[in-house]
Formats: structure tokens, C-alpha cells, sequence
């Protein structure tokens, strides 16, 4: 079902030929009209940022692009595999495509991302979807321009997946999604492997990019004008364990915090058994990291944390908490939790909630447990019904409706620091955005976009604050 094609360690000239070939055939059936390229991209932040690599190919090449597939030449759906939500979105929205492929059929339908590492993803895509005509998995991006031109070339179908070289390829052409905001990746896969997690199977190991490289992209971001730059990596804290010169997360965060310039950075996804002291201490004495930690706990039993590989106890996660809120004023902690875990029993539950409880998370992000093929949870006795796990659910909801209730209600009356992002329909209110990653909404004029500005809070609500910018 694949073709075997080469790899490279860099976006070399070959590629770039290709881009101007992929110029070239659509030039020609475009009679001097510029091709249109629709890309969706669902998931993670790491998936947009490979969807904002995608698109520099395709702006390299001549496209133009469209939020809607309908008049489309190109259409690409960039796909996630974390949850079973998102796939059957995905399958959904794919079979709904049909209808333009008959009326365009010399547009090319395409799909990549983590679901098509999946090998009975891939099979079920060729099988039930003939008119997909070019499948690539997350290790074939820096060929994407060679894929696209056989499956223009040849009219034949093009599947590439589970080819990982574990290298990092370099100079990928960029066109970002906005503005304000911009994801800079630093690392790809993991090592870790999680038993409910799909991740490295279709991410791969860790390979971390080079410290200078990234360096010089920070720096390009922040000469643009980016205000919100969010470092990624599957497990950020892991990064610089395989360069030769090797570097820690830590001290790659200072160095950035040290480069001039009016932004925030960000970062995620951080993983508590490598939350070292070191890096809290960098947060706390930086000029530009924002005072808000994402530090995913996922339960708070130490049972059902060892059944899920994630190598720390609650002990553990606490210790790391209780130094983060003495060494970083006011704080925002986020988390992941899934709730229902293979084995997961009720008392196991009532220990994710003292946690929460304990902690005070300023928001969750919160999931019932989702099987994936090929990992090891989903072979596990799951002995619970969904309607026990979904009572569960709404019940830790309303745990921490309460705590962000209250937080929100605690910082009526003072004074934040936000970036405004944007506005929120056309009366005059504008989103903006704390340190801590709290939304608030304020009146003002679209020219304050893209600037940072002081809000007395006014009224809070369960997740949203509502201010008034100081003169």
C-alpha cells in the first residue's frame, strides 16, 4: 500500500524543486488564478504548529487559502489521536467531502497527523474513502512537497506512514496562524509511554532541535511583534537529553527569557517527574515566563498513577506543587485529569478530588478515559460502566466550578497585567489574557490588539473576568 520514498536530513533543494513542479502543474490548471489550499487542523497545539509548516510549503508553492473546503484545490485534514472524539470527527468530516470531490475531481484530498501512524486508521482510510488521495503520517512532514507532486503527478495514490528516522528536519518554511500568539516547538515524541497514551507510537522517541536554532526562531518571533510565545514539546522538561552539547529545559528557558523584547513565553506540555527546582526557579526569577504552570497530575491515587506508568506518586506531584507556590507569587496551576481509568475504583476517585481540592487549580482540563488500539491500558479489565465514570465526571465539575469560582471572585479589585487578543464580536469588547492564562473581557478599541494593558477587575465569573483598562 506505500511507496518508499527518501529521506532527508534537512527542507532541501529537492524539495523546494518540488515545490516549483507542485507551481507549476497547478499554474497550469489554474490559467494565472492562484490554487486554493483549505488545511483543518485538529488537536494539539503541536499539531498547529506542523499545520503552520504545512501551509509555508503550500505559500511556497502558490497557494492562496480558504476557511471553508467547498472551492478548494487542496484539502487537508490534519489529524489527532488522543481521544476516540476526535477521530470519529474526523472520519465524519472526511466522508463529507465526497460531495465536493465530485464536483471539483481534479482536487486533491489529504490527510496526515498522528491518526495516520495508526496502521488500522491507515487501512480503514484506504478501504472506505477512495477519493483520499494523499496519506502521510508525522515523521513524512519534511517530504510533504515530494508526496504532493507523485499524488498530482501520477493521479495514483500516495500512503507513507511509519517511516520515523528519528531526526529532526530543519528549515521548514512557516506561515503562522496569527499574529499576537505563536507556538515554537523545540522538541518531538516521547519517551515516556504512558499506558493510556498514543503519543509515542505516533510521535516517536524524543528528539530535541538544536539550542541555537531555536534560539534564532524565538528571536525572529519576537522582532515580528509576537507577544505570546508558547514553547512545545510532548514533554518539555525532557528536553537537550539527546544532543551532544546537552542543555536542560531550564537553562534553554533563561536564555530565551534573556533575549530583549515586550512578550510573555509560555510552555507545555511539562511532565511532574522531570519538574526540577531548577526550572521553577527560573520561572520565578524570569522577566517574560509567565507565572502560570501546566503540570498535568492526571490522578491522585498513587494506585492508579503506577497502573498508568507516570513514574511520581501524589507525594511526589505535591512536593513539586507546594515549592512551586513558595517560590512564585501568585501562580496559576492548570492540570490534566482523566477520570475512570481501567481499575479506577470510587475510593481511587475521592483521592483525584482531595487533590484537586488540596491544589486549587485556577482550571482543569478534564477527560473521561478514552481506549487507544496499541496501548496498554486498553487491554486492561475496565470493570466500571460509562454512567458510573459520567457520574464521576460531574461530580469533580463541580469540585473545581467551585475553587475557579472563587478564585475568579478573589481578584475583583486588583489590577492585571493582560494581552489584548482580540475582539469579541463587533460591541466594542475586547478578549485579553492574564499571566496566569485567565481570560478577561474589557471595553476598548480594536488599535489595542496586540498590546498589553493594566484592568481593574470588575466582576468575576466561574472562568471569565471582566475589567476596565486603567488610563
Amino acid at each position: 500500500m506505500a511507496e518508499k520514498f527518501s529521506t532527508l536530513n534537512d527542507f532541501s533543494e529537492t524539495q523546494n524543486e518540488y515545490l516549483n513542479l507542485i507551481y507549476e502543474i497547478m499554474e497550469s490548471r489554474k490559467y494565472g488564478e492562484k490554487p486554493i489550499a483549505y488545511v483543518h487542523t485538529y488537536g494539539c497545539q503541536q499539531n498547529v504548529a506542523d499545520g503552520e509548516r504545512i501551509k509555508g510549503m503550500l505559500a511556497k508553492a502558490g497557494f492562496d487559502f480558504e476557511d471553508k473546503p467547498d472551492n478548494a484545490d487542496f484539502i487537508l485534514f490534519n489529524t489527532c489521536a488522543v481521544r476516540e472524539h476526535a477521530e470519529d470527527r474526523v472520519f465524519g468530516n472526511v466522508g463529507a467531502l465526497k460531495n465536493i470531490k465530485r464536483r471539483h475531481p481534479r482536487a486533491l484530498v489529504a490527510l496526515c497527523g498522528c491518526m495516520m501512524e495508526q496502521k488500522h486508521i491507515a487501512d480503514r482510510m484506504y478501504k472506505s474513502f477512495p477519493f483520499v488521495g494523499l496519506v502521510f503520517g508525522t515523521h513524512a512532514l519534511h517530504q510533504f512537497p515530494e508526496l504532493m507532486y507523485r499524488a498530482l503527478s501520477t493521479g495514483k495514490r500516495v500512503y507513507v506512514r511509519d517511516n520515523d528516522d528519528l531526526l529532526v528536519h530543519e528549515g521548514l518554511p512557516v506561515k503562522r496562524d496569527g499574529s499576537i500568539k505563536g507556538w515554537l516547538p523545540i522538541m518531538y515524541g516521547c519517551n515516556n509511554f504512558c499506558t493510556y497514551c498514543i503519543v509515542p507510537h505516533v510521535r516517536g522517541r524524543e528528539r530535541s532541535r538544536k539550542r541555537e536554532i531555536i534560539l534564532a526562531e524565538a528571536k525572529e518571533m519576537i522582532n515580528a511583534g509576537y507577544k505570546d510565545i508558547t514553547l512545545l514539546g510532548q514533554n518539555v522538561n525532557s528536553y537537550g537529553k539527546n544532543l551532544e552539547n546537552s542543555v536542560s529545559f531550564a537553562q534553554l528557558l533563561k536564555e530565551i527569557d534573556d533575549i530583549e523584547g515586550d512578550y510573555w513565553l509560555r510552555f507545555m506540555t511539562s511532565h511532574p517527574k522531570d519538574c526540577t527546582r531548577e526550572l521553577i526557579d527560573v520561572i520565578a526569577d524570569s522577566k517574560h515566563v509567565s507565572k502560570h504552570l501546566h503540570l498535568p497530575f492526571q490522578s491522585g491515587s498513587d494506585r492508579i498513577l503506577k497502573l498508568m506508568n507516570r513514574h511520581y506518586d501524589r507525594k511526589k506531584y505535591l512536593d513539586i506543587v507546594n515549592y512551586v507556590k513558595s517560590r512564585i507569587e501568585d501562580v496559576s496551576l492548570t492540570s490534566d485529569v482523566i477520570v475512570g481509568f481501567p481499575g479506577e475504583t470510587y475510593e481511587d476517585f475521592k483521592q483525584t478530588l482531595s487533590l484537586i481540592k488540596k491544589v486549587e487549580f485556577t482550571s482543569l482540563f478534564t477527560f473521561i478515559y478514552s481506549p487507544r488500539v496499541g496501548t496498554p491500558a486498553a487491554e486492561m479489565d475496565d470493570p466500571v460502566s460509562a454512567e458510573e465514570k459520567s457520574k464521576w465526571f460531574r461530580e469533580l465539575l463541580d469540585v473545581q466550578e467551585e475553587i475557579a469560582s472563587r478564585r475568579c471572585s478573589d481578584t475583583v479589585g486588583t489590577v492585571q497585567k493582560v494581552l489584548i487578543e482580540g475582539e469579541k464580536g463587533k460591541d466594542g469588547i475586547l478578549n485579553a489574557r492574564t499571566s496566569g492564562n485567565i481570560i478577561v473581557e474589557t471595553e476598548g478599541s480594536p488599535e489595542l490588539i496586540g498590546t498589553f494593558q493594566n484592568v481593574e477587575i470588575t466582576k468575576a465569573g466561574n472562568w471569565i473576568l471582566k475589567g476596565k483598562i486603567k488610563e
